[in-house]
């Protein structure tokens, strides 16, 4: 299973919310640049870059530092937040990324996350779906929509699409254990690269996700709080 550290960025900082609401927006590096440094200086390789701001609707200002961290880093970069047009997908690969995630335009406009799908391929675009209660919701989890989670993944699996990060927003940021019982509910029934992000407080958490089939598991709050170290994901490697 990949190791994947996001790096979540407000105003040019890294910080963590709570179930994406932010009013309880934490910074914890005021350099998402040095925490891109530290991560690769300790054998990691994947990154999960989102810009917040973006995700809830107010310009990507992060391709700069997208293209600073893939030109100058080793790391693998996913990107996300705020993609809602091919201008912004093609705009975050000409920057570095390897691959991107979107989230609500695959609600909103379905025929374009379609377009995206077959123009790059589904080894570069990954499906954000995020959820609670079931149901997907969009706009930086703002927005609740009446998709119910598993219709949604496999309306898109059909497409053809591999790569899946999904958030269970009630675990995000709660360091109370991901949503393992909702990962294997979709891993029973569809064959697909599932990426898990939210809730995770320990390497337990991340061996488990490991053992009912998970691709990959994205490291965040834990991290940050010094609960899970860099050199213990390293080893996790």
């Amino acid at each position: 299973m990949r190791i994947i550290v996001a790096l979540d960025i407000i105003e040019g900082k890294c910080v963590r919310l709570e179930k994406g609401d932010f009013s309880t927006k934490k910074v914890y590096n005021a350099d998402p640049w040095e925490m891109a440094r530290q991560i690769e200086d300790n054998g990691l390789k994947y990154l999960h870059l989102v810009d917040l701001e973006g995700a809830e609707g107010i310009k990507n200002t992060s391709f700069r530092l997208l293209e600073k961290i893939a030109s100058r880093t080793t790391l693998q970069v996913d990107f996300g937040g705020g993609l809602r047009s091919s201008d912004d997908v093609r705009a975050a690969f000409e920057s570095g990324a390897a691959q991107v995630t979107c989230g609500s335009l695959a609600v909103t406009d379905r025929l374009l996350f379609t377009r995206l799908l077959e123009n790059w391929g589904n080894d570069k675009i990954i499906l954000g779906a995020d959820c609670m209660n079931h149901n997907v919701v969009i706009h930086g989890w703002t927005e609740s929509s009446p998709i119910e989670i598993n219709a949604f993944i496999k309306s898109y699996v059909a497409n053809g699409i591999r790569y899946i990060i999904c958030t269970d927003i009630e675990k995000d940021g709660m360091l109370a254990g991901p949503a393992t019982d909702l990962y294997k509910e979709i891993l029973r029934t569809e064959e697909i690269f599932l990426i898990a992000s939210g809730g995770i407080s320990s390497l337990v958490d991340m061996e488990k996700l490991a053992e009912i089939g998970c691709e990959g598991a994205i490291v965040g709050k834990a991290l940050y709080e010094g609960i899970i170290k860099l050199n213990e994901l390293s080893r996790l490697c």
